[in-house]
């Protein structure tokens, strides 16, 4: 009996490593720069207070991604479609979200890549923008010749490594204690203009913008295409669950890291990529000495490398199926070729944006995180309509405790949205 338990068990893992990709995709583009940047300073500017908003961010969108692979699972099809099979009103307001992200998102994940880029090669004599432009060249290339099958054999690996070195650090950092008195580690957090500001960027991309949903389920369809294996609903979502636990579990660890290192000093994290990234290193370099300097920055820059690419991929093509849908008629040409057109496009305008706000990443994080947090319960209600349709039979709907959690998270983020909102034209 026991043998039986054991061989059955281990071919259920066996089938879900096989099926690892939409979910570990996910984590490792959920790491990027809420993780990186935004938990590590949430720690070091307020202390441990800052880790009730960041699970409560987790949990409360939970759902709303976790709709994107329960859809494309049953359905065959991509949640754009299911946007666009509950009206096209639905469809044109992604397609604007999706705009807005074009022009933010991969320029804030580049040019902090870029940053940790130049501290690990020590190339200060070299603009970010022109570090960014290599990247995007380099990171473009790999994803039309590569395409999913390398993005998924190559983050295996990646997020691997990220994952046991910052358990490492973690543990030497809690092993070693806070800077400042145990009692003081808590912090607090008071809730005037700069401060909410930081919230609303800080929940806005934890774990990652809400209409990445239609990212995952991109990925979902790309994986059953290029797979042999048989998808079930249960197995799918197992898989998407390991790599959101992963995300969560990861921002907690960075959390930790900025609190215990930095929280009740003056040094205060730097809102330049470059300076930031050396930053970053020697928070780890501290408590595991200077060996291990190159291991981290190499890891912290293979963490927004991996990032980049995976954001990228996934803006491409949500913005080309979403053209497919809108303009089925024209004249835009949709071909295989055409994702790769879209690629190089999409790193030239973000090329632009980067020279535009020079090497200031805060304001274009601010700006993405922003349109994420304030327009997420609008996407998070689109994606509970979709699952919840005919399309979907009773046992493929979510379970009434997730709905419930759906409807709890829209109201949160309804109520948090509005009140930035009157905040920031009270203080216009």
């Amino acid at each position: 009996m026991a043998t039986f338990l054991a061989t059955f068990y281990m071919e259920k893992l066996k089938a879900i490593v096989r099926q690892v990709g939409p979910g570990l995709l996910f984590a490792s583009m959920a790491i990027g720069t809420s993780h990186l940047v935004l938990s590590t300073k949430a720690g070091a500017a307020y202390g441990f207070i800052m880790i009730v908003p960041i699970l409560l961010a987790n949990l409360l969108k939970y759902p709303f991604f976790e709709f994107g692979v329960r859809y494309t699972n049953a359905t065959k099809s991509t949640l754009i479609e299911g946007y666009h099979k509950l009206g096209k009103g639905y469809l044109w307001f992604y397609a604007f979200i999706t705009l807005i992200s074009v022009f933010t998102i991969l320029a804030a994940l580049y040019i902090v890549t870029a940053g940790l880029l130049s501290n690990l090669l020590e190339l200060n004599h070299i603009a970010t923008s022109t570090i960014a432009l290599y990247l995007f060249l380099f990171v473009s290339v790999l994803l039309v010749i590569g395409k999913y099958r390398l993005l998924e054999i190559s983050l295996k690996w990646l997020v691997s490594l990220l994952f046991m070195a910052l358990l490492l650090t973690t543990i030497l950092v809690l092993k070693k204690g806070p800077v400042v008195e145990m009692e003081h580690v808590f912090g607090s957090f008071v809730f005037d203009g700069p401060s909410v500001l930081f919230l609303i960027s800080l929940m806005g991309w934890m774990p990652t913008a809400v209409e990445a949903s239609g990212w995952v389920s991109m990925w979902s369809i790309e994986k059953m295409n290029t797979s042999k294996e048989a998808f079930t609903l249960k197995t799918s979502l197992q898989e998407f669950n390991i790599g959101y636990a992963i995300t969560s579990v990861l921002a907690v660890f960075f959390l930790i890291i900025g609190c215990y290192t930095l929280y009740g000093t003056s040094t205060e994290l730097s809102s330049n990529s470059a300076i930031f990234a050396h930053q970053l290193v020697n928070l780890f370099t501290t408590h595991l000495g200077n060996w291990a300097y190159l291991l981290i920055a190499i890891a912290a820059f293979a963490t927004m490398f991996s990032t980049c690419m995976t954001a990228h991929d996934a803006v491409s093509r949500v913005s080309l199926d979403v053209l497919k849908k809108l303009f089925p008629k024209s004249k835009i040409p949709v071909n295989p070729n055409s994702f790769g057109y879209l690629v190089f496009l999409l790193a030239l305008i973000n090329w632009i944006v980067i020279n535009a706000f020079g090497a200031n990443m805060g304001s274009l994080v601010a700006l993405a995180t922003f349109v994420s947090f304030v327009f997420a319960p609008i996407i998070g209600w689109m994606n509970l309509k979709a699952v919840t349709t005919k399309e979907l039979n009773s046992e493929q709907r979510p379970k009434l405790w997730l709905r419930i959690l759906a409807y709890v998270g829209i109201i949160f983020l309804s109520a948090f949205a509005i009140y930035y909102c009157w905040l920031v034209w009270f203080m216009a």
